[in-house]
Formats: structure tokens, sequence, C-alpha cells
């Protein structure tokens, strides 16, 4: 009798389509009964210190954990989005001390486990690092994408093809990826990426060839004009062993200090060991020196949600310009934010102004100054008022 052909596995590969979208990693096993690839994991960074929305927002209660439209908060909304491409049990969370109780109150889908705090902030590039470092290791062979807890985003379709483009680059490339977004006017409080050549050209991902801090006016409208630069939104995708492999490599320090918390495996060792780790942006500390970075245009709706000002751009207006919620009246008044968390904000013949009511503070600015709302908080701080801080 002859014997049949052995069947050899020299290739697998992990293929799911949900919402017209398709994910596909590639991984070569060593033995053919071993299991697929894990599926990418996603980690949102849930920091932030509360002061861009004052009143509204507080140290205890950063714009992250708001809903400012809807029902839901940004950190909820940053989770809904990613859904079904990567689902609740696929997302890791890092956040502080301050904040964690109500982390988990708002995300009670994502395993407490993986709702890491950090002892101490140390920005961007310690909190990733350690937060990868924390996973299991063969979740560190997959995908990983990073995006802050508190942006908006009016396309949660588009987004979500985006973010499986770029997903499929990393799996079967071992790209490191950020997705930049589109500019629709000339920001100046945004960073910018200027645009290489092309990588692909059917989904028109193009390599990165230099990072661009905030410009002023000028060069921004150059920026915009030229089409060759995109907003820099922040948002990563990388296997994760491959991000803790640049970091040995860019930030050795870094990395000593974060596999010196790995060894050492203890809530004491961490909370003495963090606030050593160099402090440190992950574009500074790595994206910006890493070889070869590619980047997608995500044309989505996005906002970084960085003032009162954003807010009113997004939110549904009357018919003379005023954006509002809760209980308003508006009479003779145009283009206004006018914003009642509690009682009524009532305004007669006053235009491009912010106006907010809490239950213990009203705030009124000029929508034209609204990224100055930093320094009420600055004199309250010098007059120990930190109640309302």
């Amino acid at each position: 009798m002859e014997r049949p052909a052995e069947r050899v596995v020299t290739r697998a590969s992990i293929d799911f389509t949900s919402e017209g979208l398709r994910y596909t990693c590639d991984v070569n096993p060593p033995k053919a009964q071993e299991a697929a690839a894990p599926r990418p994991q996603a980690l949102v960074l849930a920091g932030g210190s509360g002061t861009r929305f004052w009143p509204l927002s507080r140290r205890s209660r950063p714009k992250q954990l708001l809903a400012l439209e809807g029902s839901r908060s940004l950190l909820q909304a940053t989770v809904d989005r990613l859904a079904p491409l990567i689902e609740p049990h696929q997302i890791w969370v890092v956040t502080t001390r301050e904040l964690v109780k109500e982390v988990r109150r708002q995300l009670p889908e994502v395993p407490t486990r993986q709702i890491l705090v950090e002892p101490v902030g140390r920005n961007t590039a310690p909190a990733i690092a350690w937060s990868i470092r924390s996973m299991p290791e063969e979740l560190r062979q997959s995908a990983v994408v990073v995006l802050p807890a508190d942006h908006r985003v009016g396309d949660p379709e588009v987004f979500r093809l985006r973010l499986s483009q770029a997903i499929d680059a990393v799996c079967e490339q071992d790209l490191v990826m950020t997705l930049g977004v589109v500019p629709r006017w000339a920001e100046t409080g945004y960073g910018y990426l200027r645009l290489g050549r092309t990588v692909d050209e059917k989904t028109g991902m193009r390599w990165v060839s230099r990072f661009t801090e905030k410009p002023d006016a000028r060069t921004a409208r150059r920026f915009v004009k030229s089409g060759n630069y995109l907003w820099n939104a922040g948002i990563f995708v990388f296997r994760g062993a491959t991000l803790l492999r640049l970091i040995s490599e860019l930030v050795p320090a870094l990395h000593a200090g974060i596999e010196r918390i790995a060894a050492a495996r203890g809530k004491d060792s961490l909370a003495e060991l963090y606030p050593r780790l160099p402090a440190a942006p992950i574009d500074t500390a790595v994206m910006e020196k890493v070889a070869k970075l590619a980047t997608l245009p995500l044309d989505c709706g996005w906002s970084d949600l960085g003032s009162w000002a954003a807010l009113a751009e997004v939110r549904p207006k009357d018919d003379l310009g005023n954006a509002v919620a809760g209980d308003v009246v508006a009479v003779d008044a145009a283009d206004n934010l006018l914003y009642a968390e509690r009682g009524t904000v009532a305004v007669l013949g006053v235009s491009d102004l912010v106006v907010v009511r809490t239950a213990d503070t009203v705030l009124v600015l000029p929508l034209a100054r609204a990224q100055e709302v930093r320094r009420l908080l600055t004199e309250l701080e010098s007059r120990g008022r930190t109640e309302l801080t």
C-alpha cells in the first residue's frame, strides 16, 4: 500500500472579516498543530492632567473621562470604535493611580489585569515600553496599536479600515507604522509628518521623511498647501517585540530600567524603580529616530479636542452658529460655545465666546483664547484654590 505524502506546513495565516474589514497576519509556526499567532492588541494611553476643558475637567476627571458628545466618554468611545477589529479582551489601558478607579468603572468589559497603573507620570515612552513589557511574551509578538484615550473620530468605519491596513502591513512586513491625519486647515497646534516615497500605491502608504514640531502660521499654511504633510495624531502600530528592540537600541537606559522592573516583579519595586525611568515622549525618543517609519493618511473627522474651541468645531450648531450643550438660552447671540453641565446658561447679544457652567464654577472667555484656560488654573493654584482644580 502506497504511503500518503506527508503534509508540510510552511506558512500559516489568520484571516477574519467583519464590517467589510479583512485582517491577515502570517506566521511561520515550527509545528502545524501550534496555535496561530495572537490577534492584535491595543494599548490606550489614559493619563492626563485635566486642564484643557476646565472647569468641566479637573485633575480627578480629565477630558478622556468626560462625555463631550453623547452619553459615552472619550475613553469609552475610543474602546468602542476599535471593535470588532480589536475586541475588549485584546485591549490594554495605562493610566494613573488617581484615575484608575474611574477607568475601571467606565470599562468593565476590559479585563482588570489589563488596566495598568503608572506610579508616576514619566511621559509616553516609558508608559508604552512598560505596558508592552507587561504583556505576555506571545502577545508581544503580535501587532500592537497605541492610541490616546481622548481623541474624537467622526467616522469610525474609515478609522478601522485604515487601522486594519496598518495592522496588515505590520504583520506582513514588520513595519513600524503611524496614522497621519489629512490636514483640514493650517493648524499651528499640531506636529506634522513630512511624506517621503510611496510604499504602496493601493493604500497610499508612504514613508515618513521627517517629523516637524508645531509650526508657526505661515509655515503651517505652506505645509497644507504643498499636500505633502499630515498631522501627527500620535497613533502608532508595530509589533510589541519590535518596539522593545528599538528601545533597547535607541534608549538603552529606558530598556535597562524596564528590564529591572520586569525582573523585580512587585508593586513595591515598581513604585521604587518606575520614577527612575528617563522621561521622554515616544515621538522624540523612538519614532523620530527609526530608520524606516511608514504612514497611512487618515481622513475620518479626527480631532484631538485640545480646547473648548476644538469642541465648538465638532458639535452641532443652531441657526446662528452657537454650539450648545445642556439647558441654554441664547438671544441675538452667534458663534458661541455654550455649555451647561448644571443649571442654565443664558446669553444675549454676544458672539465668539466660551461660556461654561458647572456645579461650582462659571467660565467666560473669548473663543479665540480658549487655549489660555490654563492661565486661570495657574492663578487659582497661586491663590490656594485647589478645590477648583
